[in-house]
């Protein structure tokens, strides 16, 4: 593996950011995200951003083989291939949130007061954290990410969103992320019970800090609301609409959501009126 770029050359947050979509390399993207968090805090990098913005698609590792959702093969359910199997589809889950994070500061920040850009840094750096804790495990269990197909779905929301904000914090944040409030609990208490402490331990560090995550995007969705005088709850129904593809499913982890910021009456509406009904 190629050694990790240094935060060093990067004046400005907008370089950092756009330096980390365009690293390739998994373990480099993970490991940069967090270097440029650290940097951030430190406030060794500029508030300050370039004129282009960042690319529609950031740059991916060669492996693992990317397919269409529908030609990913069934999950094994439990035993130890199982559990591999989880844990890797969870590491191409945090791969893709580092980039979602960076392409909100990259893409959003300008616009956006300075505030904004230290959550999305912020989480950024932790998904970076997720990703590697979550590798590291793949290897104890001797694998690494890669080695299975991961489907190639997760880009499609932060594609269509990249020309509207609230509709990116709709959608990403607030469904995407809220989503895995809702099963992780679950996912922990099956590792646990099969006697995989170590792995649900991950998954609980990962829970805690997704709970930020999703109160980040409830908080920043609320704030451009109120600059634009919209209707939360209107406006938040027509873009889960208009751009999620899926369905808001049940059971849903209404104590979790709460303390993030997420009402009821955004997300249970949606649930009655399935799109693939």
């Amino acid at each position: 593996m190629p050694p990790s770029p240094d935060t060093g050359p990067f004046a400005t947050v907008g370089e950092a950011a756009i330096s980390v979509l365009l690293t390739s390399d998994a373990d480099a993207k993970a490991d940069l995200a967090q270097k440029v968090g650290a940097a951030w805090a430190d406030g060794a990098l500029r508030f300050a951003f370039g004129d282009a913005p960042p690319a529609d698609r950031p740059a991916r590792p060669d492996r693992p083989e990317l397919r269409l959702p529908r030609d990913m093969p069934r999950r094994r359910a439990g035993g130890e291939k199982g559990r591999f199997a989880l844990l890797h589809s969870l590491a191409h889950i945090e791969l893709n949130a580092i980039d979602l994070a960076f392409d909100m500061v990259a893409r959003f920040g300008p616009d956006q007061p300075r505030e904004f850009t230290s959550d999305w840094i912020k989480v950024g750096s932790e998904e970076g954290k997720h990703f590697n804790l979550l590798n590291d495990r793949l290897k104890a269990l001797a694998g690494t990410y890669g080695d299975l197909p991961a489907h190639d779905g997760l880009w499609d929301a932060a594609f269509a969103t990249r020309h509207d904000l609230l509709a990116r914090l709709a959608v990403v944040p607030m469904v995407l992320e809220a989503r895995g409030l809702d099963v992780t609990p679950p996912m922990i208490d099956k590792l646990v019970r099969a006697g995989d402490e170590a792995s649900a331990e991950i998954l609980g560090i990962i829970y805690e800090d997704e709970k930020d995550h999703v109160a980040a995007g409830s908080r920043w969705f609320a704030s451009e609301i109120a600059a634009q005088k919209l209707d939360a709850t209107a406006t938040f129904h027509e873009l889960v609409r208009r751009y999620f593809k899926g369905d808001l499913k049940r059971p849903f982890n209404d104590a979790a959501r709460t303390a993030a910021g997420l009402s009821a009456g955004l997300y249970e509406p949606l649930a009655d009126t399935p799109k693939s009904s």
